[in-house]
């Protein structure tokens, strides 16, 4: 078994390695050539964690296995450790023999991002001027300097609960030479393209936040009872997902199908409009929204392309087991 410690990712996987790595297995999920297994997600009673698993089988690909973690909220605070904690196994799908184990922090930023980036490419406008993020902690980072490459963007727009988190997405616009602006959530309607990467259980961006036009990428929502955006938002929006079982049981269309203001049927999947059996956006005027619950086969796409890397590179450890 091939083993890629954590310390060793940041040398391995690039923002574009990721985003092809992304957009292949959407793409793959909804040709039917790739599928998820049912997630676990649960709070363990303890340090308010929430832990859980991720799976699939990647049959284009070859590439099965799952993704074990969580978020322990008092990790920061309390350990100088970052608070979303995950490690990914690959299995052989020939053998079902144990594979590789791979640091899973940095690939879920990385991979969140690459989703959300992959949703700006195929959905926002041509035009798209305006960047609003919703969000402000250690994945938000992830997700600026991603989204950033997607659009000619002349402007950051940023909105916080906790203002004095600002500065970190402020320092990324900076060093992408992009304006950077914090403001209230109605200021939110300036915004061409909006990203939500929030742990939020309350909405914080509502539908009159929120212009003809816009493309919103929900990247938080991946647990039930989680919410980062209004349940009516979703009723004015053409709504994508990663998995459409995964969005309307765990993500941020919970809400607005347990009112019943929107039905499963009308959620379409990103990797038909990456194949071309959806044709995405149609009109400049439309509202797109993109619910990015986070599936196991993103994880473990990242994670097979790292290990091919680090073998390449000669940094994989083998040990047997």
């Amino acid at each position: 078994m091939l083993i890629v410690p954590e310390r060793e990712i940041a040398a391995l996987m690039t923002r574009d390695a990721a985003f092809a790595a992304v957009e292949s297995v959407f793409a793959a999920m909804a040709s039917g050539d790739a599928y998820n297994f049912p997630v676990v997600r649960e709070a363990i009673g303890h340090e308010d964690a929430l832990y859980g698993f991720k799976g699939g089988f990647d049959r284009a690909g070859l590439t099965l296995g799952l993704k074990a973690g969580g978020y322990w909220p008092h990790n920061l605070e309390k350990r100088k450790e970052i608070n979303h904690q995950s490690t990914v196994f690959l299995f052989d799908p020939d053998t079902g023999k144990a594979r590789a184990m791979v640091g899973g922090n940095l690939l879920t930023a990385l991979r969140t991002a690459a989703a959300s980036s992959v949703s700006i490419r195929h959905l926002a406008r041509e035009d798209a001027k305006v960047l609003g993020m919703i969000g402000a902690g250690h994945q938000a980072t992830f997700q600026l300097r991603a989204a950033l490459e997607q659009r000619p963007f002349e402007k950051v727009v940023a909105w916080n609960l906790h203002p004095e988190m600002l500065p970190n997405l402020e320092k990324v616009a900076q060093e992408a030479g992009v304006p950077f602006e914090a403001v209230e959530l109605p200021g939110m309607a300036q915004a061409d393209v909006i990203i939500t990467i929030t742990s939020a259980f309350e909405p914080s961006l509502m539908a009159d936040h929120v212009s003809l036009g816009t493309h919103i990428a929900c990247m938080g929502t991946d647990t039930k009872g989680k919410q980062e955006v209004e349940a009516a938002l979703l009723t004015r929006a053409t709504v994508f997902t990663d998995e459409v079982a995964q969005s309307v049981s765990i993500g941020e269309a919970q809400h607005a199908v347990a009112d019943g203001t929107l039905k499963p049927e009308d959620i379409a999947q990103l990797g038909a409009v990456i194949n071309g059996t959806h044709p995405g956006r149609q009109s400049a005027e439309e509202i797109t929204l993109f619910d990015g619950t986070g599936v196991g086969l993103q994880d473990l796409a990242v994670a097979a392309s790292v290990v091919d890397l680090a073998v390449e590179k000669g940094v994989a450890i083998e040990v047997d087991f």
